[in-house]
């Protein structure tokens, strides 16, 4: 039988000095008269104490947040992989009204629906009630564009007048994300007066005077100036739209063109929205000129973008537009004799008469059509086709800074050279094959070029629906987010007012 004792080794024999000696060490350690002990014991018992108080307080470190992407962001993910590049910003913001907010005059309606509601007397021509219907947008253009664009895109396209952004901006702002109904809370006030629509009446009446023309903004400013906000800032943060040309609102004396609106002492300080701006006016603020798209959604702009990159062109160049044949030297014939004589690389649009008012699907097709298209100045220094010809993804060949350069600074490219071409029409009078110049450009100088102005794209437009376009903006919010920038600015000390 095996012994059941430990065995006598010496790695199994303990040492009975050894354990008495360590037995002695512990207990002289923890002896009531050893200070060591007491620091031991002091410490292990704040350290117990600080444990129990923290896990009463909560948790610093915020648990993970699972973020699933929304159908906008999923879009924009497929747009980006299909290519597409949209020039905007998502309006998905936190701080949306972070520049201030807007307060819109309740005006009397003599000086806007009314002017609306009198439609058939706007022109001494025809009734105005078609262009103006649809807030502002015309009848569709779905019938006239079939088979010119794609399917799905055709309830966007209106026969728009180039002279309807009093009614785009007020249907708009009404609806804005800023819009305030407290006065003394807004940033800035906006004044939806129909200038344009209410003096385009007595432009082409010989019959009419200066009185007529001037009437409907004398009585606005008549009621604004009696407003304590408008008195506070002396016009300062007071905009308005006024939806034609500057000069139609600049005159100097009573047998000249257009009114004196402008001029009107009380219209000094307000920030104006114009077509074509003055540019050494302070107060002239350039938007786009109303085209005939107005997409509905984030996807109608992706799907125009993509349709107009991916468009076969068969021609350099082209011109949509008529000579000027009671002008001395008229620079439109001269670019029309060239476009004849280009060996087929350019095509025309003949836009005699008023073939042309408004667009035609011809002028669209046509645009589509080309690389290029010239943009000589039309009756001023600028042209709605201007933003025809590139909505439709081609690029606008300049003859004068003014037309472009010097007025949609908001909503175009700062670089010229970027998205389109300039040649100086001296140049072109003198000899210079406007052909040769466009054929120096490289192909993929010529993709670039478009490239910018289809990413542009959206700043040109006016969106369908009065509350705009989730996930980008269109050229009203670019008006919009301009406007409150530089009201803001002027609140800054080194920024001076006269009164």
């Amino acid at each position: 039988m095996l012994s059941k004792s430990l065995p006598s080794s010496p790695a199994f024999r303990i040492d009975t000095k050894t354990k008495t000696s360590f037995s002695v060490i512990i207990q002289s350690f923890f002896s009531v008269q050893n200070p060591r002990a007491w620091i031991l014991f002091i410490v292990l018992f704040i350290q117990i104490l600080l444990f129990f108080n923290l896990r009463r307080f909560p948790i610093s470190i915020p648990p993970p947040h699972h973020r699933f992407p929304t159908r906008l962001a999923l879009t924009q993910t497929a747009a980006i992989q299909n290519g597409t590049v949209l020039d905007s910003s998502p309006t998905i913001n936190n701080d949306q009204c972070g520049s201030g907010r807007v307060y819109v005059y309740d005006l009397p309606k003599f000086f806007n629906q009314e002017i609306l509601d009198n439609c058939d007397n706007l022109n001494p021509w025809s009734s105005r009630c078609d262009a103006l219907s649809n807030n502002g947008f015309g009848n569709s253009a779905a019938v006239e564009y079939s088979g010119i664009i794609p399917e799905n895109l055709l309830s966007s396209w209106y026969w728009t007048d180039q002279f309807v952004s009093e009614i785009i901006f007020h249907n708009r702002i009404l609806n804005h994300k800023c819009r305030t109904m407290k006065p003394e809370s807004a940033a800035a006030f906006y004044i939806p007066f129909y200038a344009g629509l209410a003096v385009g009446k007595y432009l082409w009446l010989n019959t009419s005077t200066a009185k007529d023309r001037d009437r409907h903004c004398e009585m606005m400013l008549t009621w604004l100036q009696d407003k304590p906000h408008y008195k506070k800032s002396n016009g300062w943060d007071h905009f308005i739209t006024m939806g034609r040309i500057t000069w139609d609102f600049r005159r100097s004396k009573d047998e000249d063109w257009g009114s004196s609106c402008i001029y009107k002492p009380g219209l000094r300080n307000i920030t104006r929205l114009l077509i074509e701006k003055n540019p050494w006016d302070y107060f002239d603020v350039g938007v786009p000129y109303p085209t005939g798209f107005h997409p509905d959604s984030y996807s109608d702009i992706i799907r125009w973008q993509s349709f107009v990159r991916r468009r076969r062109r068969n021609s350099l160049f082209c011109f949509a537009g008529a000579p000027r044949r009671t002008f001395r030297n008229d620079f439109r014939e001269i670019l029309l004799n060239q476009c004849r004589d280009s060996g087929g690389s350019c095509r025309t649009v003949d836009c005699g008469g008023a073939r042309c008012f408004n667009g035609t699907s011809a002028i669209t097709e046509t645009f589509l059509d080309s690389d290029f298209c010239l943009q000589p100045r039309g009756d001023s220094f600028t042209r709605r086709s201007i933003f025809d010809c590139m909505i439709a993804g081609s690029i606008p060949v300049f003859f004068w800074r003014r037309s472009a350069y010097l007025q949609y600074q908001w909503f175009l490219p700062d670089e010229p050279g970027s998205y389109s071409v300039y040649i100086n029409r001296e140049a072109v009078k003198n000899g210079t094959s406007v052909k040769a110049v466009l054929e120096s450009y490289t192909k993929e100088e010529v993709r670039n070029m478009r490239e910018k102005v289809i990413e542009y794209i959206p700043r040109m437009v006016y969106a369908k629906d009065n509350k705009g376009i989730e996930g980008v903006k269109d050229a009203f919010d670019y008006a919009m987010e301009g406007v409150l920038t530089r009201f803001k600015e002027q609140l800054q000390p080194e920024f001076h007012k006269w009164k």
